[in-house]
């Protein structure tokens, strides 16, 4: 028994270490680099290897890694709420006393070069305690219910021991033999291995998904992938390149639309100089880097870095603006650009002025491109106006930008559809960006579009019910997305979110599962997110979806079959003595630790690597708020524990009643529960398909437990000592083939049922 014990627990053992460090090599493999220069060349280094006066390079998304100074800002706005509770942003720059930065603080815009000044424990945040490693993520809904099931059992386990040993106590009056056989129904009733079998199936299922290249930061957000309804897609860097290309500029004086692709008129130059002057010298933002490359294509790019900067007005407003002002002559020269409907309204225009540029802003949208307003002003006072919009604004033009889909996007959304997940776009955009990008991407009923401000504007009843048939939702910011997910979860659906910036971590958290996107997404996105897709391509999204509906039906497969055969086990051991047969007690420790063995590795091991079943990604998703199994599911497993107890205790019974020894008795039960425990594994690989189909299923453990079993029956019944350990006596070849019939119809009923469920479904 202690061999037999030490061995059971080898094997949970196993199973938890490989779990651990399967979660470990996920843990190493989303944390976050950072840039340094060292010896006078950038490099990416891990966060642990920063040491005190390293010099970082550090842009907007991004964490601050460690306490730092600044010593070059460029627009740099800081969010220190985990430092100071604040949860409005900061400016900061070079200047003394505005120049220190907290690890764990958040760059929401601006870019940064500063020197380390403290790392780990040494740090503000250390110092205070609030360490994410110390966060433990609550259980999730499927442990939960898994914990409660087994506490069931377990409660079962524990009466019918207390009846056992009194039933046996009062027959024997012997404690220790009375205990030893009440332990015996203990052991077999308490599945022991259904925790083990959810742990090792999320680990590893994770850590197999981060071989495609998908990373979950949380194993147990694989339960959840199987049940996923709805995805909301970002469009900027998820279905789009984020590789923009300046495409059409409007000049507002000539009344000219000039595509950039032909030979450019002298003129657009003024509008370029203006663009690049409201954008960063060193810009990290796709929109601003596409209006730089156009700009040095079509003129010197000298004037912007003749000119310097001494005010900036940060991106704010709904819809944004932002503005640059420098130094010129007399006087200061301002640049500003941003969303055109804002900065028509800041230039004043008369209405049927602003009337025909919104129709070229529209024109221009509803071709899928991104479409900003670009505006300068001289300034001659010395005191700035407080509010960007409060200077003498001249309107100059529109820049249109594309953004073109990526490729595979109209495919990934298809099978995603095939797979029965509503698919929601939101995206910054214009309407008619959105419609258009909707309609290339094949969103359904892309012509339906909601605005942020429409949805800010909605009660929440109203939303839940707009957003049923709504599918594009364009001109959305934080909050609207925000809002948006928070409805669909109210509806009951749950929700993935996909998104790369700064402006998405709110509702990516909100998300019941968060997609960060690694190649272009920021340390912001990915820390909030649970899943990142290392190379932002949305096809790992169906292969998550896939891999999360396989592990969790293979969960399901498993956790079934403990119920079924376990049913069997506590009956022998507990029916005969109940009943008071003249050998109550047919299993010792030994047996019950030795069905233990097999059923451990078979349901942690074997059912992990069943194959995903073709229909898998054609069914629509499960419901996340169901209970482990349905009634029907429970009940066609406690069925199936019944017909293999019915069939091993009509054994029992007739061999008992014969007049044959207990030994020869405990050989026919003891073989018949083997063989059932083999024919069961086979049938649970599929609860529609029958063996014919799942005979096909690549499983290389599958040869594996019919060799083992095969050679363990040979030595049971052909090797001495092992009769012995087992307290057997032989049986004819005869009395195996009536076991291996018996046990074969105890199960294969099965096989019957679910070919006549497929006809009558069909």
């Amino acid at each position: 028994m202690a061999v037999a014990i030490l061995f059971v627990t080898a094997i949970s053992l196993y199973q938890e270490i490989k779990s651990s460090k399967a979660i470990q090599s996920l843990r190493q493999l989303v944390q976050p680099g950072v840039m340094v220069i060292r010896e006078g060349k950038e490099q990416e280094i891990s966060i642990e290897e920063l040491v005190p006066d390293d010099i970082m390079l550090l842009e907007e998304g991004m964490k601050i890694p460690a306490d730092a100074v600044i010593l070059q800002a460029n627009d740099l706005n800081l969010n220190e709420a985990v430092i100071t509770g604040e949860s409005l942003p900061v400016d900061k720059n070079e200047a003394d006393g505005n120049s220190k930065l907290y690890q764990g603080t958040l760059i929401t815009r601006g870019q940064c070069i500063a020197r380390v000044t403290a790392t780990g424990n040494n740090s503000v945040l250390g110092k205070i305690g609030k360490q994410v490693a110390g966060y433990e993520s609550p259980k999730t809904l499927l442990q939960l219910q898994i914990n409660k099931f087994v506490r069931m059992l377990a409660l079962f386990g524990l009466i019918a021991f207390l009846a056992i040993f009194i039933v046996n106590y009062l027959h024997y009056s012997l404690f220790a033999t009375s205990l030893l056989f009440a332990l015996t129904l203990a052991m077999s009733a308490v599945p022991e291995e259904i925790p083990v079998a959810f742990s090792s199936f999320m680990a590893l299922g994770a850590y197999k998904m981060s071989k495609l290249g998908i990373i979950s930061r949380q194993p147990q957000v694989i339960e959840n992938l199987g049940a996923v309804s709805v995805i909301c897609l970002d469009k900027t860097g998820t279905i789009t390149e984020n590789k923009m290309k300046l495409k059409v500029i409007y000049d507002f004086a000539e009344d000219v639309l000039t595509d950039m692709d032909s030979d450019s008129p002298v003129f657009i130059k003024d509008i370029l100089r203006y663009a690049v002057l409201a954008s960063e010298s060193n810009p990290f933002d796709p929109m601003e880097k596409a209006i730089w490359e156009a700009y040095r294509f079509h003129t010197l790019a000298k004037e912007q870095n003749a000119m310097k900067m001494v005010y900036e007005y940060p991106l704010e407003g709904r819809p944004p603006m932002m503005t640059h002002v420098y130094e010129g002559g007399s006087g200061k020269v301002i640049a500003a650009k941003g969303a055109a409907e804002r900065i028509i309204a800041a230039c004043k225009l008369d209405s049927d002025i602003s009337s025909k540029v919104m129709k070229q802003v529209q024109n221009l949208a509803g071709k899928g491109y991104r479409v900003i307003g670009v505006a300068n002003a001289y300034h001659a006072e010395v005191e700035l106006p407080a509010s960007q919009d409060d200077f003498k604004w001249q309107f100059k033009g529109l820049l249109a930008l594309y953004d073109p889909l990526k490729k595979n996007i109209p495919d990934v959304l298809k099978k995603l559809a095939a797979a029965k997940i509503d698919i929601r776009l939101l995206t910054g955009d214009y309407p008619e960006t959105a419609i258009h990008i909707a309609n290339e991407a094949g969103i359904s009923n892309p012509l339906k579009c909601i605005k942020g401000e429409d949805v800010m504007g909605m009660k929440e009843e109203e939303l839940r019910e707009e957003i049923k048939r709504s599918f594009v939702f364009a001109r959305m910011f934080p909050d609207a997305k925000l809002k948006v997910i928070n409805a669909l979860k109210a509806n009951g659906e749950i929700v993935a979110m996909t998104g790369d910036g700064v402006n998405d971590a709110p509702a990516l958290k909100a998300a019941d599962i968060g997609i960060a996107m690694g190649s272009n997404g920021t340390d912001t996105a990915k820390q909030v997110s649970e899943l990142v897709l290392t190379d932002d391509n949305l096809e790992k999204i169906v292969s998550a979806v896939r891999e999360g509906r396989k592990i969790y039906t293979n969960l399901v497969k498993a956790i079934r079959y403990i119920i079924a055969i376990h049913i069997p086990i506590i009956l022998t051991a507990s029916l005969p003595v109940i009943l008071g047969w003249a050998y109550p007690n047919i299993f010792t420790p030994v047996h019950v630790i030795f069905l233990e063995l097999i059923m451990g590795p078979t349901c942690s091991v074997f059912f992990e690597r069943e194959p995903v079943e073709d229909t898998i990604m054609l069914s629509a998703p499960r419901n996340a708020k169901e209970g482990l199994f349905t009634f029907n599911e429970l009940l066609i497993s406690i069925i199936q524990g019944l017909f293999i107890t019915a069939g091993v205790l009509s054994l029992y019974y007739i061999f008992m009643q014969k007049g044959r020894s207990i030994e020869e008795t405990r050989n026919i039960v003891f073989t018949t529960l083997i063989l059932s425990n083999v024919f069961l594994t086979f049938a649970s690989r599929s609860f529609t398909k029958n063996i014919y189909y799942t005979s096909r299923y690549k499983n290389k453990l599958a040869p594996v437990i019919v060799l083992v079993s095969v050679v363990f029956l040979l030595l049971l019944h052909f090797a001495a000592p092992v009769r012995e350990l087992f307290a057997l006596a032989p049986i004819t070849g005869k009395e195996f083939s009536i076991s291996f019939m018996v046990a074969f119809a105890s199960v294969m009923w099965f096989e019957l049922y679910k070919s006549v469920f497929r006809k009558a479904k069909a």
